[in-house]
């Protein structure tokens, strides 16, 4: 019988040390509606932080104003912080009260 990597050579049995994965967690993250950000620059906000084409950052920057919140996208934690981090420094940058959240799915 061939010897199998992390096997136990010193017992008459060979035991194989198995490590579980766990994916990491995703979080949503949110853009919420404000009566002073404009719907141009959600539309931009979304282009340019969530990379997402004009056609669906208009559908989402829809949901925004119709539905008060639209989901930008499902991030691991560390790069949910930073794309709320970037709409929140540009949005003040450019005079916008624009929030953006992140909720653990």
């Amino acid at each position: 019988m061939p010897k199998l990597p992390y096997a136990d050579q010193d017992s008459d049995s060979e035991i194989l040390v198995a490590k579980k994965l766990k994916k990491p967690d995703q979080y949503r993250v949110i853009l919420l509606n404000d009566d002073y950000t404009t719907m141009d620059f959600v539309v931009e906000i979304l282009c340019r932080i969530f990379h997402k084409s004009i056609e669906d950052a208009t559908t989402i920057m829809m949901s925004v104003h119709r539905n008060g919140r639209g989901e930008c996208g499902l991030y691991t934690l560390e790069i949910a912080e930073s794309k709320v981090e970037q709409v929140h420094y540009t949005a003040r940058n450019a005079g916008f009260p624009l929030k953006c959240i992140m909720e653990k799915v």
